[in-house]
């Protein structure tokens, strides 16, 4: 029996199958809105503060003035209400989509739209993979490296045709370069790489996507030792600078990160293999953390 699923549009619970996008609404037509993939874990969600905070900012700097019912806590219950709906509510992928509204580039209506979607996730997600990712450069895009390059916005083209080329070169993923031709992130992560004993990943000012792990990476260096010193009590210095294909090829590991799968390691880049010692032991951590 095919269990029948369920999303949320504008605070309404509705079959999941049912049209409720408009075909003037901003976000279809130019992509103009936001999106948030957030991991529901055990009757929460994951990183909540710092995906809230990445929305409410995305939305400031899109000047798009969601409803005043449209809060955190409002969100997150309806989060939550959806994913025991649809029977997942122990481990779940969860998309948060935001629309400016319908209309035209110059005549918008300015009525603010949301809509929840949940699918539920094998709890092997959480664990860590020997086998490791292939991955390589995607060639064919730019991205820019400005305030909206940071944001996940429904305009996800260069994304999603990397992707593309991805999986019609059997990789697991691809990364992406930026109007610098130095590499940014990747199709659906942030990018970090280990040398020595020095773990970096690139500035925000390289357009990548402003990531919540990356994030909680960040903020968990800054919580548990002075800034700069050391990640995870591991002995290693964290650093953001910028990542171009020589640093990568001569990189001693790297890692991807994102909200659903946290930390994966990458075995190959186009003819380089790493090792994953170091990252394995990060991915210890983060997984006690986030526990």
């Amino acid at each position: 029996m095919i269990m029948k699923s369920f999303c949320n549009y504008n605070g309404k619970i509705i079959a999941a199958e049912m049209p409720v996008i408009p075909a003037a609404d901003h976000s279809y037509r130019y992509g103009d809105g936001l999106f948030e993939t957030m991991k529901f874990d055990e009757g929460k969600i994951r990183l909540a503060e710092l995906h809230f905070n990445r929305l409410f900012s995305g939305l400031k700097i899109l000047k798009i003035q969601p409803s005043k019912f449209f809060t955190p806590e409002k969100i997150s219950g309806e989060i939550t209400a959806l994913c025991k709906k649809n029977n997942c509510g122990e481990n779940a992928r969860v998309r948060l989509s935001v629309s400016r509204g319908s209309g035209g580039v110059f005549d918008c209506d300015d009525r603010f739209s949301y809509l929840i979607e949940c699918w539920p996730l094998s709890q092997a997600i959480d664990e860590w993979k020997e086998n490791g990712l292939m991955i390589d450069i995607f060639q064919d895009a730019r991205k820019s490296m400005d305030q909206f390059s940071n944001l996940k916005t429904a305009n996800y083209l260069p994304y999603a045709m990397a992707a593309l080329w991805a999986k019609e070169n059997k990789l697991n993923e691809a990364l992406l370069l930026n109007a610098a031709n130095r590499i940014c992130d990747a199709t659906t992560a942030n990018i970090f790489w280990v040398k020595g004993e020095m773990i970096f990943t690139p500035p925000l000012s390289e357009g990548c996507v402003a990531g919540v792990v990356r994030q909680g990476i960040l903020d968990f260096r800054l919580r548990t030792l002075p800034a700069g010193r050391q990640v995870a009590d591991l002995g290693l210095k964290l650093d953001e600078t910028i990542l171009t294909k020589d640093v990568l090829i001569a990189a001693d590991e790297v890692f991807l990160t994102n909200a659903i799968h946290g930390i994966r390691w990458v075995r190959q880049c186009g003819e380089k293999e790493f090792s994953n010692v170091i990252t394995q032991k990060i991915f210890s951590v983060l997984q006690q953390t986030n526990h």
